[in-house]
């Protein structure tokens, strides 16, 4: 489930009948139906602008769709495996998916093409964020760790150790300073 946030006048939910619904926050109006997934949709975002809404669904996609129009606008195709986790840049340029390929994907928005496929994770990614400026971005793995990524040039900056059990969620603070994780220990 998402907000349109800062306009918190659209919620989107995925679901596991493959579709995302598009509704009024306000009314509780559906707006949309979002169809196109084969299987279920288990993370979604809104883009900076509200404009476009991304799912991304065990089928080893993600989807780009007009929220004016609700129609498709591309997917992206890469992981191998369920794609657990998307994000996009606070510019909206940029989205990063994560998967339990074990690898992060940074995709650019306006074509639908891979970036970077960011590598060294040794277990399912679960979770993914970019920092506000759009330079860096995280990814939280089963395998334990935290790697920060530089987006630009699609290295590891640093991989972060310390948890004795999976990481399930990474975020940045607002300035991008500090990052925390959150595991399952």
């Amino acid at each position: 489930i998402a907000f349109n946030n800062p306009f918190g006048d659209k919620v989107v939910t995925g679901s596991f009948d493959k579709t995302a619904k598009l509704w009024n926050a306000e009314t509780g109006e559906l707006l949309q139906t979002l169809r196109g997934h084969s299987t279920e949709i288990v993370c979604l975002s809104f883009d900076p602008s509200g404009e476009i809404v991304a799912t991304g669904s065990m089928d080893s996609t993600a989807k780009l769709w007009d929220v004016a129009t609700g129609e498709e606008r591309v997917t992206l195709m890469g992981h191998t495996a369920e794609i657990v986790s998307l994000n996009f840049a606070a510019d909206g340029k940029q989205i990063i998916t994560g998967s339990f390929d074990h690898t992060t994907k940074v995709w650019d928005v306006g074509s639908g093409q891979c970036v970077h496929t960011l590598s060294g994770h040794r277990g399912e990614i679960s979770s993914t964020q970019f920092n506000y400026n759009g330079d860096r971005c995280i990814s939280g793995s089963i395998d334990r760790t935290c790697k920060i990524w530089d987006v630009k040039s699609g290295q590891c900056i640093n991989t972060l150790r310390g948890h004795n059990d999976e990481i399930l969620d990474v975020a940045f603070s607002t300035n991008g300073t500090k990052l925390v994780t959150a595991s399952a220990d």
